[in-house]
């Protein structure tokens, strides 16, 4: 993982919201906040929340007497989320790094985590500072994305843009987003963080847009991706956007787009 790919400011955070997250990020969000609302918490922290999909969600599903935490590493973000929920007294934002919580020890029944994992440079002890801030019987609910051949709109894009760059060819989505979907080799983490209870659901879905135009939109500007291209060159940002936008209408078409993605859900108790 380089330092730029965790850097979600300027344009992206507008990008991600409008094009990646109804693309892909919106379905996994209904899913996961239906399985914390099921264990009928009293008080949930969510990690890495970002513009706020899951929030979203969880304060649709849950009780109003429930309360939530929504925090993430940036602030742009966040800042985002706060914007598109409006005033909500329940929910309470703050900037947190999911390596060092500012929380007290058994402060949350659940602690949720969508796609964020895999942005932790020391994930086990991120899943030690989840474990130390749920309560005895809490759960830890997360998501990570499959290798990146089961999600066909990010390999797309990653071969096209790849391809302007062959001698340094910028890699976020397959390092990061999609090189982490190996949960055995989470397990052995979690376990050291004290929990000893995991299980792991494929969940696969169908990534849709009208045209390959947004599809590629989303990638390229609304992720990190967009910080190794400007690196590059920042003049060839929309080159980027439209070889992506070629790539994904010669396998599937000029007109609405369907393409497959699929995650991985982990739920861990103590």
């Amino acid at each position: 993982m380089t330092q730029t790919d965790k850097v979600f400011s300027g344009a992206i955070p507008e990008f991600y919201e409008r094009y990646l997250v109804p693309l892909i990020f919106h379905p996994y969000a209904l899913d996961l906040a239906a399985r914390v609302t099921s264990a009928k918490p009293k008080r949930v922290l969510e990690i890495a929340a970002g513009t706020g999909v899951v929030t979203r969600a969880l304060a649709s599903q849950l009780p109003v007497t429930t309360q939530i935490v929504a925090t993430d590493l940036n602030p742009p973000m966040l800042e985002h989320a706060k914007t598109l929920m409006g005033q909500n007294d329940r929910i309470e934002w703050k900037t947190a790094d999911a390596q060092s919580l500012p929380f007290e020890n058994e402060s949350f029944d659940a602690v949720v985590c969508q796609f964020g994992v895999m942005f932790f440079s020391d994930k086990a002890q991120a899943f030690k500072e989840a474990r130390r801030v749920l309560k005895s019987s809490g759960l830890y609910y997360f998501s990570v994305w499959d290798k990146i051949s089961n999600n066909e709109f990010a390999e797309l894009v990653t071969q096209a843009v790849e391809e302007m760059f062959p001698q340094d060819p910028p890699r976020f989505l397959a390092r990061t987003p999609h090189g982490h979907y190996d949960v055995g080799l989470l397990r052995p983490a979690l376990q050291a963080a004290g929990f000893t209870s995991i299980s792991a659901d494929a969940i696969d879905a169908r990534s849709r847009a009208p045209s390959p135009r947004e599809p590629a939109l989303a990638y390229v500007q609304g992720t990190p991706l967009r910080n190794e291209i400007e690196a590059r060159d920042p003049a060839r940002l929309e080159e980027a956007t439209i070889r992506a936008t070629e790539a994904i209408a010669g396998r599937f078409s000029t007109g609405p787009v369907d393409g497959q993605i699929r995650a991985y859900v982990v739920t861990a108790s103590a």
